[in-house]
């Protein structure tokens, strides 16, 4: 289940498959074993109603969350951005240690943006030993000069680069904080149920048998832009580093 929600095309085209079988078996199985009867049309559609209701609000609620967390990693971006932009400025207050400062942001630069850019689990791995390695790095930079200069202007170095380090582990959770599974796997019970509800409502009615088949694509359209919305790195919404590639283009790295 997890591997299937986090690359979305896989997820639309299990459901596009799984969906419309399930409003046939409602149809061509269940409708011949238990035939629908009119007095009791009346009760099964405020069931399917309910039943299609409670499938709406899960997908509304459930796409709102994969759009708070997708407007958090976006934030979280910018803020990457200006705290390391920050920084840089700060890293000529130093003095002589401002030249190793810069050119240790620049690095730490392009590294976070590879962790934007990237969707090899590999490349990833990779670059998260390359970020530790740098914040490591840096911050012994700022605590050496905080050692030897130990005055209020270091202490604001000091806090600017505590800055840098945090938004990246912010920048990280927010990556990692997905719509759970538990969520994931009540939905499509629920979508799976409302397409067999579907056709078994549907069968033997010819002017609405066309219905049957706009439910599974309607359903598997919203599931599939709920998952790409909040996969960032397998789906086509993704969050493009546009602050930190203009940062990157603002900064004059020293020779």
């Amino acid at each position: 289940m997890t591997q299937l929600i986090q690359h979305p095309a896989f997820l639309f085209f299990s459901l596009i498959v799984c969906l419309p079988l399930a409003a046939m078996f409602g149809a061509l199985v269940l409708h011949r074993r238990a035939p629908l009867s009119e007095e009791a049309r009346e009760n099964y559609n405020i069931v399917q109603g309910a039943t299609l209701t409670l499938l709406a609000l899960l997908i509304g609620f459930t796409l709102s969350m994969a759009v708070s967390r997708y407007d958090q990693r976006k934030n979280y971006e910018e803020e990457e951005a200006n705290a390391i932009g920050t920084e840089y400025l700060r890293a000529d207050l130093v003095g002589a240690d401002a030249a190793r400062i810069k050119t240790l942001l620049a690095r730490y630069l392009e590294a976070r943006i590879e962790y934007y850019q990237t969707r090899d689990h590999a490349t990833l791995d990779a670059n998260n030993h390359t970020t530790a390695a740098l914040q490591a790095q840096l911050w012994d930079s700022v605590r050496q000069a905080a050692a030897a200069q130990p005055n209020p202007v270091t202490a604001l170095v000091v806090a600017g680069m505590n800055d840098v380090l945090n938004t990246q582990g912010y920048t990280q959770a927010a990556w990692l904080n997905r719509i759970p599974a538990a969520a994931w796997i009540l939905m499509l019970i629920i979508a799976l149920f409302s397409n067999i509800m579907q056709g078994y409502g549907t069968c033997g009615k010819s002017g609405r048998r066309v219905l049957m088949f706009v439910l599974p694509v309607t359903v598997s359209l919203s599931l599939t832009l709920i998952a790409d919305i909040d996969s960032p790195r397998a789906g086509l919404i993704r969050v493009a580093p546009l602050n930190l590639l203009s940062l990157q283009q603002s900064f004059q790295t020293p020779n």
